[in-house]
């Protein structure tokens, strides 16, 4: 059996542990204690830094990006520079606009419901491909005027289309010449090389004119372009077919003061000098009015 402590000793060793259960009061002490438990666990501090990336992980999300930039650009949307006066005031030469490929694209039976597809309207701004061999490859920017099966005729300037004549707002009439028959008296006056009319168009006119009127054919538009008093379209080269269209341009993300005959420059020397002119003159040469309207 073991003997009992003394009362004394029983006294000494609650007091010894009531001075060990008490906080240690002393900042120094306090503060070496705080230090010891920060430097205690070199393990979490490095997990809870971000990993870097490696360089095959940067390699894949850049062709990532590249990939998709590239499928936007190919199937979604396409950058055009707008090169000739021929749709002025609506776009003026050195406009850039980005162009809709999706919503006039032949509609697709499994994702057809989720994506925006519609047909050509009337009034359309649309890019195509000219419809000229002479001219094959040729991005053109026009205003649909007839759909397939519209009758359209001119006289004196003004557009029949069904025989109700258009109020079109969106022309500008400063280049028209009324001693311009053919242009303005469309298809009543006989075409021909004297006015520029395509040899092709020249042939085939005839054949698609019904009395005062120009039928459009099934999978055809007739297009003009809104500076009619310069405009070569489709009086001058005749129906868009339905495949040759690009798509809309949706609105214009720059615009930039560009000569009229900067298209025509195309040696390496002239775009040289022109890229010079758009670094220098780049913030005070900028239509930044301009800077993503919407084309209507």
């Amino acid at each position: 059996m073991r003997a009992a402590a003394p009362a004394g000793d029983i006294e000494n060793a609650v007091s010894t542990a009531r001075l060990e259960a008490r906080p240690d009061t002393n900042p120094v002490n306090a503060e070496r204690t705080i230090v010891a438990k920060k430097e205690g666990n070199p393990e979490k501090n490095v997990a809870e830094e971000k990993p870097k990336e490696t360089t095959v992980e940067f390699l894949a999300s850049l062709a990532a990006v590249l990939v998709t930039g590239l499928f936007i650009i190919t199937f979604v949307m396409q950058a055009f520079e707008i090169p000739s006066s021929s749709m002025e005031d609506t776009l003026l030469i050195g406009d850039h606009v980005f162009v809709n490929r999706i919503q006039f694209a032949p509609r697709s039976a499994w994702v057809g419901r989720l994506l925006p597809y519609r047909d050509v309207r009337f009034r359309d701004i649309v890019v195509f491909l000219h419809p000229d061999p002479h001219d094959a490859g040729t991005y053109v920017v026009k205003r649909i005027i007839g759909l397939p099966g519209d009758r359209i005729h001119l006289r004196n300037g003004v557009v029949y289309r069904n025989g109700v004549a258009l109020d079109e707002p969106y022309i500008l009439h400063d280049k028209d010449h009324p001693s311009d028959f053919y242009r303005n008296n469309f298809p009543a006056v006989p075409p021909s090389d004297d006015y520029g009319v395509y040899p092709n168009w020249i042939v085939d006119l005839q054949s698609h004119v019904q009395g005062e009127d120009l039928v459009v054919p099934p999978d055809h538009y007739f297009a003009m372009g809104d500076h009619r008093g310069v405009s070569l379209d489709s009086r001058y080269w005749g129906f868009i077919p339905r495949e040759n269209i690009i798509g809309r341009p949706m609105f214009i993300y720059w615009s930039f003061e560009t000569p009229g005959d900067q298209y025509l420059k195309t040696g390496w020397g002239d775009r040289l000098v022109f890229l010079g002119k758009v670094v220098l003159h780049f913030f005070d040469e900028t239509r930044w009015k301009r800077t993503l309207g919407v084309v209507r």
